[in-house]
């Protein structure tokens, strides 16, 4: 197994689960550090790690009416002032090669976006900055494909890699989440991601922009816990019904602390008897 270590916080199958939590694009700087302050709190009281992630592009909306965040330069400089503040790891999606070396220096965690996941000069730069790197999994890939995915990060020297479940395209606005894609990710020895989230969306079902069920994402997140997972990714918002991205399928903040307090439980007993296969 392969621990990847960000900062204080180390992250892998076999560790304490980490939670990589926050709203799906940045709004202000005082809404995302009220959402990261209250994060960080819920995750130190159930003794999970803690992640704040935000975009600051949202450069794959379903439509070109929909908002996509305060941009690069805005953006970076909003999570480089919440890593400061709340004193935490921070993640972002970056979308082409020339974003890699600026996001580096801002954040923590590089993450690649699904559509984009194999694109090799994306995860070649991203692997040469020598930050973590979070690989979603496409809609349209097996989940013993992500092994040639992480080999090109780490033809670069770069092993501080994390695999991300997200769910795969079922057709006609749907994504089903296979819960043996995890342990088969948990394979390559890289730290694996649930998407708890994402799996639940409804990519492009609501005509302009997406729908989701978010009722179901704490199933998701109870359900891949329960395989030892190095973490679980969950956006979430005070107000999901008015985020200008992902509404539909974000846990509302109010309720995150009693799921944090529940999966942790679940993580404690899943890594005191973890899957083999």
């Amino acid at each position: 197994m392969i621990d990847v270590t960000v900062g204080d916080l180390v992250i892998g199958n076999d560790r304490p689960l980490t939670v990589i939590a926050g709203p799906c694009q940045l709004e202000s700087l005082d809404h995302s550090l009220m959402i990261a302050s209250a994060l960080a709190a819920a995750c130190a009281e159930a003794e999970l790690g803690f992640v704040f992630k935000a975009s600051y592009d949202k450069a794959n909306r379903t439509s070109l009416s929909g908002r996509r965040g305060p941009g690069l330069e805005t953006g970076l400089e909003m999570l480089a002032e919440i890593r400061a503040r709340v004193g935490c790891p921070v993640l972002t999606d970056i979308h082409s090669p020339e974003q890699c070396a600026p996001a580096a220096e801002a954040v923590d965690i590089l993450q690649i976006p699904a559509f984009l996941c194999r694109q090799t000069d994306l995860l070649l730069a991203a692997g040469e900055t020598g930050a973590v790197v979070n690989i979603k999994k496409g809609q349209f890939l097996a989940p013993w494909d992500m092994q040639n995915v992480a080999d090109k990060v780490a033809s670069t020297g770069n092993r501080r890699i994390l695999l991300t479940e997200r769910g795969s395209s079922f057709g006609y606005n749907a994504l089903v989440a296979d819960m043996r894609s995890l342990p088969q990710m948990m394979g390559t020895g890289y730290p694996v991601v649930m998407d708890a989230t994402h799996a639940v969306q409804q990519p492009g079902g609501l005509g302009g922009s997406s729908g989701g069920q978010r009722e179901f994402a704490p199933v998701m997140a109870r359900a891949a816990t329960a395989l030892g997972i190095a973490a679980v990714f969950i956006e979430t918002h005070d107000a999901p019904d008015e985020a200008p991205s992902d509404g539909p399928n974000m846990i509302p903040l109010r309720q995150m602390p009693e799921l944090l307090g529940v999966l942790a439980s679940i993580d404690r007993i899943a890594k005191a008897s973890p899957i083999r296969l």
